[in-house]
């Protein structure tokens, strides 16, 4: 049956979720007819995160409620090309959402910027230390806007999301109890820090000693009842935990449902269409200009939206392989090297050091997503790397996020795996344990990179996206240096034992790591190495902009929803200012 051809509109926005609804409001708000897809359900965030059933780890974390139904789509994973790729089957290593707010409805609300190094890595790189610091086939780039263009964003998401968190360098000057590696920023976030815990207090006495600089992780869980330039309101948190994979029933974690939502439905020339899975961007015979997108609703019915703007703002996977499905650029070919779309695919590098304590007792279940006490000392490019065989870094924190009880449950090594011997320390361990974390970054290979699977479809018959990847040896050094660096931290606090987790011999797809897939449709200043340039327009059809985490050439040890955020601010300021007044490329 031929899709039914709907009234034409403005703008069309794939994705309702953090970039997605700042795109929504910011075109909303100069009178374009625009119309928001989101493939996932709308949520009652009072209703829905209401006390007790917020607190369900079963439906959020273990059944995955609110997020991306693999039985619907999926995608499949191979470490090397001369593997068979195999469908992910269920959520693992990575968790996409699928309702109204996408991933950032149950993010952990980690609100760090990335550093200056991260947006000009190869340039620096190569000045510093040459050539012969890069891996042969590393493929990082620089990404064709510096920090500084893009600190007014970053500012502007951060006072929308009420983040909170000490200056560490106010307009050039370093700050006391701020993070002093941190770029330069304008103004004082809009929120303070929140309070160390007793965790995070032994963590910051023992960088202390070792002459490190601790300082409390930036937060976008509210430190203090907080009104938003939308003037929405948001509570202060509680730190009753529950805030990953969950989300918050004291309404005082940021997320796309309590920051732009509600603002949205002000503006009568704004529609937001859930349970519609766009499928393809459709092109004119040119192939240079998009024309409007095909989706399918609920009832497995076809429309044809058509549009003067498509903005794609999903998942990065969904940017990719929407581009893919719609011929929108060249495919990337690692065997040649050639191609655009899919390359650069990246995720970041984790690691951690329990620690078990004999003569201390914590309340391991108290705790909220961001909160934690970090140093950045060993981040980026904040140490001299000659000789260390790798290039960027780690942050290290001790987080107090809230222990779970059914995913938390510590034990030192040599315990039983089950069995009454493992009850008996499970039971003892979970309040005398606590974890110092790493964080690091992940540079892009030539061999790691995401296309169309020749074998495997989804409900609708349409090609799965497929995922080659692997650690590789600058990743490894890399976290093997900061566990070291952990270790020497972990012995300060002087516990009775402990357990090092470093980074596995080989990427697995299968335990949670982080949420943090980024590349594929990447930005940067020349169209032959990415596929949008530096405000997000597609290079060949440009009246396409791709914003998310698919702009990302290579990842920072940060997490990136805050770079997601602003960049998501900086293409709407782009297309506001300059693109609705002259369409056309922008640079």
């Amino acid at each position: 049956m031929a899709a039914t051809k709907l009234k034409a509109v403005d703008a069309v926005v794939v994705g309702a979720g953090l970039a997605g609804t700042i795109l929504c409001k910011s075109l909303a708000e100069t009178g374009l007819k625009v119309v928001g897809f989101e493939r996932g359900r709308m949520l009652d965030a009072q209703h829905d995160f209401a006390m007790p059933y917020a607190h369900d780890e079963l439906k959020y974390d273990r059944h995955s409620d609110i997020l991306q139904n693999l039985s619907r789509e999926t995608i499949t994973f191979r470490n090397k090309m001369s593997e068979s790729a195999l469908p992910m089957r269920e959520l693992g290593s990575f968790k996409p959402g699928e309702c109204v707010g996408g991933a950032a409805v149950h993010w952990g609300v980690h609100a760090r910027r990335f550093l200056p190094w991260d947006f000009e890595v190869r340039s620096r790189t190569l000045g510093r230390y040459g050539a012969a610091q890069l891996a042969a086939d590393c493929t990082s780039q620089d990404w064709g806007i510096g920090y500084d263009e893009l600190e007014p964003y970053y500012d502007q998401f951060e006072h929308l999301y009420g983040v909170g968190g000490k200056a560490g360098n106010l307009n050039g000057e370093i700050q006391a109890g701020g993070n002093p590696f941190e770029g330069a920023r304008s103004r004082e976030f809009p929120n303070p820090p929140s309070k160390a815990t007793p965790i995070g207090q032994l963590f910051a006495d023992a960088a202390h000693q070792l002459g490190h600089t601790p300082f409390a992780s930036p937060t976008a869980a509210m430190t203090q009842p907080y009104t938003n330039p939308y003037k929405l309101m948001l509570g202060e948190c509680v730190s009753g935990g529950f805030c990953g994979s969950h989300g918050c029933a004291q309404g005082a974690k940021a997320s796309p449902l309590n920051t732009v939502v509600p603002a949205l439905g002000r503006h009568d020339n704004f529609e937001l269409r859930t349970l519609a899975n766009v499928v393809k961007i459709n092109l004119d015979s040119s192939g240079k200009r998009a024309i409007g997108v095909t989706y399918i609703d609920a009832r497995g019915r076809e429309f044809e939206q058509p549009a003067d703007l498509v903005v794609l703002s999903a998942y990065t996977f969904n940017n990719v392989r929407l581009l893919m499905l719609s011929g929108i650029g060249k495919p990337y070919d690692p065997v040649s090297g050639t191609g655009v779309v899919g390359r650069n695919y990246s995720y970041q590098s984790h690691g951690k050091i329990q620690l078990f304590f004999e003569d201390k007792i914590f309340n391991p279940f108290m705790g909220g997503g961001g909160r934690a006490t970090s140093i950045d000392d060993f981040n980026g490019d904040n140490f001299d790397h000659a000789g260390l065989g790798f290039i960027g870094g780690s942050y290290l924190a001790a987080q107090s996020s809230g222990a779970a009880p059914i995913k938390n449950k510590p034990v030192p090594p040599g315990t039983p795996s089950w069995g009454g011997a493992w009850k008996k320390a499970a039971a003892y361990w979970y309040n005398r344990s606590f974890s110092l974390n790493l964080h690091g970054a992940c540079q892009s290979y030539r061999d790691c990179y995401l296309d169309l699977d020749p074998t495997y479809r989804d409900a609708n018959g349409l090609p799965l996206l497929r995922m080659t990847f692997d650690w590789h040896d600058n990743e490894r050094k890399m976290l093997a240096h900061a566990m070291e660096k952990t270790a020497e931290i972990a012995r300060a606090l002087k516990p009775a034992k402990t357990g090092a987790h470093g980074l596995s011999a080989k990427y697995s797809i299968v335990p949670y790591q982080s949420t943090h897939n980024i590349g594929g449709a990447v930005m940067g200043a020349d169209p032959a190495t990415s596929v949008v340039n530096k405000y997000l327009q597609s290079w060949d059809v440009n009246n396409v902009f791709v914003v998310g985490g698919s702009a990302f050439p290579q990842n920072s040890a940060n997490p990136p929803t805050a770079t997601i955020g602003a960049l998501a601010c900086w293409t709407a300021d782009a297309i506001k200012e300059q693109y609705l007044k002259k369409p056309g490329l922008l640079v």
